[in-house]
């Protein structure tokens, strides 16, 4: 009977060491059979890692923020996903469930997301490029032959992948082109099973639950904000057949990257198993999250800095460009030029309306300035623009009344005096353009058509109709001083109209002309302007 307690040793060891794999298999460690295992926290999990990091509060941390990298972490070994080992067995029903978060530089604004992975080789995943591709390829169509089954919570829209926003999960084979996707978020365990959206990069632990059926081929994949049960309504349900992908062995894992910005990827929590549900996590047990203020990243000040620059660079150039504009089209105003504000034209019309005074449009030139044809805009006409120099101002106050009054002139032998622009040392006249130009192209060009006498006598006679209307007629007497083929028009019917009113000088009828300065084009001066020096009606006679 002294024996009997002895015989208890051996079961009760037995107890113990089951105990002790239940408390690995929920606090930190893995079964011993190879079929699942369970990390509430990473502190001393036995894990591999690939610019990885376990935290001292066991949290799991993929990527620290460096831009254009890479963080990988492997269950040390590879689990047997095939019933037979020399790889001909079916592909095993398997089934994960891990806590996760990302944490960009601001919680509206993130660099590239992170997967769950389940990969034939390890070695190929250590070639694999950053950024965009997450650690799991290197090319934009990806290889059939790297046999890649992956999870991504992708937080970038990339039209290159087919991807259908930026803040999504898709279940990837061989590619990152996802053959099933949608956006974050689960449904909840309500009466009609709302839809709740998530933001994948507002820094929260969310808890994903990944299933696959070999009797189905059924993959479902689960999201939900942490502490919230598991929701009945799966968020992605797809059907692959993943016996082409899982060799007889594979390795588990994370694999996140980063690219311009800084973003880390945590993991707080993981269990996988083969052919039954993957154990339940310790919520309770879980590592604390950094706090939700992070350093600033360098990158972005950086960018901040670039686009600041870039900014007021923009606005100089905006403003010497609006300045220069101004002083391009710039006009010279004066106070004594008000009542004649309905007779003037804006530089910048005239400038437009004869396309920059091109030279394509230039109609005539002379000891006076030079002439342009113009297109007006509003109103729609064609007009006659006479660019002119002056100096004193003195001059050109009482030329610019005497423009004024003459552009009051309506006779239909007169060319229509339209209106007038100053701009720093020129003044430009505008007239109702003539079709058919000058009477000198039709008397001294050998290329002109030759004028007929009637028509030559109408325009005689128009001429001399419109004198009599300047001289007589009118209100005051104008003295044109300066009659010449070159400044009789003919407009489209072939009428003659007297234009050009540069040198006219006004008088009341009761009075004579002031000036004595003797003007016009030698050739065309009257006799009687040599002796006198004062014009008179008889002058343009």
């Amino acid at each position: 009977m002294l024996l009997e307690p002895y015989h208890l040793v051996a079961p009760l060891l037995l107890i113990l060491m089951a105990a002790g794999r239940c408390l690995a298999a929920t606090g930190g460690g893995g079964t011993s059979d190879g079929r699942q295992f369970a990390y509430n926290g990473f502190t001393a999990a036995n894990l591999t890692l690939e610019g990885a990091v376990v935290k001292s509060n066991g949290l799991l941390m993929l990527t620290n923020g460096t831009i254009q990298t890479k963080g990988q972490a492997f269950h040390p070994s590879p689990l047997m996903f095939r019933a037979e080992a020399n790889g001909t067995g079916a592909v095993r029903s398997f089934s994960t469930t891990f806590v996760f978060a990302i944490y960009g530089q601001y919680a509206d604004l993130s660099s590239h997301g992170m997967a769950f992975f389940v990969s034939a080789s390890r070695e190929l995943l250590s070639t694999a490029s950053p950024g965009q591709f997450l650690g799991l390829t290197d090319t934009d169509g990806g290889n059939p032959s790297d046999h890649i089954f992956a999870v991504e919570l992708d937080t970038l829209f990339n039209a290159e992948f087919r991807d259908i926003n930026s803040n999504h999960v898709g279940v990837d084979v061989d590619s990152l082109v996802s053959l099933g996707s949608a956006d974050a978020g689960y449904y909840a365990n309500d009466d009609i099973g709302s839809f709740q959206k998530l933001s994948l990069i507002s820094r929260k632990a969310m808890q994903v639950w990944v299933d696959y059926d070999k009797r189905t081929t059924e993959i479902t994949v689960t999201i939900a904000p942490l502490g919230v049960p598991r929701p009945y309504l799966t968020l992605l349900q797809t059907t692959i057949d993943l016996s082409g992908v899982m060799q007889s062995t594979a390795y588990v894992g994370f694999s996140s990257a980063t690219g311009v910005l800084t973003t880390r990827h945590f993991v707080l929590a993981w269990s996988f198993a083969l052919d039954s549900p993957a154990p339940a996590l310790n919520i309770s047990a879980l590592p604390a999250l950094p706090p939700l203020v992070s350093p600033k990243s360098k990158v972005l000040e950086i960018v901040l800095a670039l686009a600041s620059a870039t900014l007021v660079s923009a606005i100089a150039i905006g403003f010497y460009v609006f300045v220069r504009r101004r002083l391009k089209y710039s006009e010279v105003h004066e106070d004594w030029e008000v009542p004649f504000g309905p007779n003037r034209f804006s530089y910048k019309d005239l400038f437009h309306a004869t396309e920059g005074f091109s030279n394509n449009n230039l109609l005539d030139r002379g000891g006076f300035g030079s002439v342009y044809k113009g297109m007006l805009r509003k109103p729609a006409m064609e007009v006659a623009v006479k660019r002119m120099s002056h100096d004193s101002r003195q001059g050109v106050r009482e030329f610019i009344a005497e423009v004024v009054s003459i552009g009051r002139l309506r006779h239909r032998n007169i060319t229509q005096l339209l209106g007038y622009c100053r701009r720093k040392g020129e003044l430009l006249l505008v007239y109702d353009y003539m079709k058919n130009g000058s009477l000198k192209k039709y008397l001294h060009s050998r290329n002109s058509p030759t004028l007929c006498w009637s028509q030559r006598y109408s325009i005689i006679k128009g001429v001399a109709s419109s004198l009599l209307y300047l001289h007589e007629e009118w209100e005051q007497v104008v003295i044109h001083r300066d009659i010449k083929a070159n400044n009789v028009l003919l407009d489209s019917k072939m009428n003659g109209r007297l234009g050009d009113f540069g040198l006219a000088r006004i008088y009341d009828h009761e009075n004579t002309a002031e000036t004595t300065h003797v003007a016009g084009t030698m050739g065309y001066l009257a006799p009687e302007l040599s002796r006198k020096g004062r014009p008179t009606p008889f002058s343009d006679v």
